[in-house]
């Protein structure tokens, strides 16, 4: 290898990890992949036990709505509150919380009294408190880079640490459930929040000055509502994450049937091919962490959307483990190219005092719409089968995908000028 190749090498690196030359983003990143391991360990152990108790692939949907649907709900609110307040110390508040429902969870299982009625209610629970978690650490990200230019690195950064850990956690939770059980889980998710809650206490955040007066919750949640609405590029990126969301991420919530039903496995088929799905997202990831800027990612949202469409048309109709998997990675990778484009674009066109508003809405396009995914397919999935349910998800995304590119022309034109503004030029 020349000289010239490992100069390009190690300039290619620098560029995708520069955020890391900031103190308080790799704490951030430090804790939190650790954490995100335990949690997507607990997100493969709940269904998965959920199954075990009822073999009701309707309360599969029932507890996937119960953990999201606070989300949608609160999650306006919760915009409010985290531009009004320390996003900081609401973070910190939000990880206490959900290490508490782990250990919750844990201690049910251990001592044999878990019924399915308190996964309902504890799922429930850490929906509350994702409601919070979500927009204050999208809107903490700004916080942690000193400079603007490096916040779409950030973003990426942040999705390749959450698909590393959708990686991994699955893997680790599928051998856990066969030897050991859920009950183990539950408890490992718990204690990896004592990593990220650590980090988050060495962290030193310049406290954030709030211009403006507080209008009261409804005024200034409607002015973030008429702001989304009125801004098009926004509006139609969020539009477009919360068709995918509704009836494209539920494909999960269904996963352990497929692994069961249709390719005849255990709990190493359900965390493999969650795994596989995180193997995708995470190549995406940083796919966009090695990019210089946010231009181009307008184009890359629909076809994106598309990609993940054909991934989740091609996996209803396969028997095959390996083809399964494969697709799995096409329909990861898709999901994570849109979802984290999304993401970036957002965060760079919107205005800093509408910040934690403006994620509210995308936490709610993201996560929240999932809920009523979640339930419709558990329902569809008795009705005409999982293959078929996701089958439909599928050409739903694809569908919107294709509106949003006609969409597109007009949306670059309000685009471009704002990009030109903030000192980011190119076609």
């Amino acid at each position: 290898m020349t000289t010239g190749d490992n100069t390009n090498q190690s300039s290619g690196l620098r560029i995708m990890f520069r955020s890391f030359r900031y103190r308080n983003y790799r704490l951030f990143f430090g804790g939190q992949s650790i954490s995100l391991i335990g949690t997507w360990i607990q997100r493969i152990a709940t269904p998965w036990l959920v199954y075990s108790l009822t073999g009701s692939v309707l309360l599969l949907g029932v507890v996937g709505f119960a953990s999201q649907i606070p989300t949608f709900l609160l999650s306006p609110f919760a915009g409010v509150l985290t531009d009004r307040w320390n996003r900081y110390h609401i973070l910190i508040a939000t990880q206490v919380a959900a290490m508490v429902q782990a250990f919750i969870l844990a201690f049910l299982y251990l001592s044999g009294t878990i019924e399915v009625w308190h996964i309902i209610l504890l799922s429930a629970f850490l929906g509350c408190v994702n409601a919070f978690d979500v927009p204050a650490r999208q809107s903490l990200v700004i916080e942690m880079v000193d400079k603007r230019e490096d916040l779409a690195n950030a973003i990426a950064l942040n999705s390749s640490m959450v698909n590393g850990a959708r990686l991994i956690g699955p893997s680790i939770a599928g051998m856990l459930i066969a030897f050991t059980g859920e009950g183990i889980c539950f408890v490992l998710n718990g204690l990896s929040y004592i990593f990220v809650i650590a980090s988050l206490l060495y962290m030193k955040i310049t406290p954030r000055k709030r211009t403006g007066k507080n209008l009261g919750v409804l005024k200034e949640l409607k002015d973030g509502f008429d702001y989304v609405a009125g801004f098009m590029p926004i509006k139609y990126t969020i539009l477009l994450l919360g068709l995918v969301s509704l009836m494209g991420m539920p494909y999960a919530v269904l996963m352990p049937v497929f692994a069961r039903e249709i390719l005849h496995g255990g709990p190493h088929t359900f965390g493999f091919l969650m795994g596989a799905s995180g193997l995708g997202a995470l190549s995406g990831a940083l796919y966009l962490a090695s990019r210089k800027n946010v231009l181009g990612l307008t184009r890359i949202i629909p076809l994106s959307a598309i990609v993940f469409g054909l991934g989740l048309v091609a996996f209803s109709l396969s028997r095959f483990f390996v083809l399964s998997l494969g697709l799995m990675v096409v329909a990861g990778l898709g999901m994570m190219l849109q979802m984290a484009s999304s993401n970036t674009i957002i965060q760079t066109l919107v205005d800093d005092d509408k910040r934690g508003r403006v994620m509210s809405f995308y936490t709610m396009a993201f996560m929240g719409t999932t809920p009523f995914g979640s339930f419709l397919a558990g329902w569809l999935a008795k009705t005409m089968g999982a293959p078929n349910t996701v089958l439909i998800g599928g050409v739903s995304c694809i569908l919107g995908a294709l509106l949003f590119l006609h969409k597109l022309p007009e949306l670059k034109k309000i685009i471009h000028p704002i990009y030109a503004r903030l000192g980011i030029h190119g076609s």
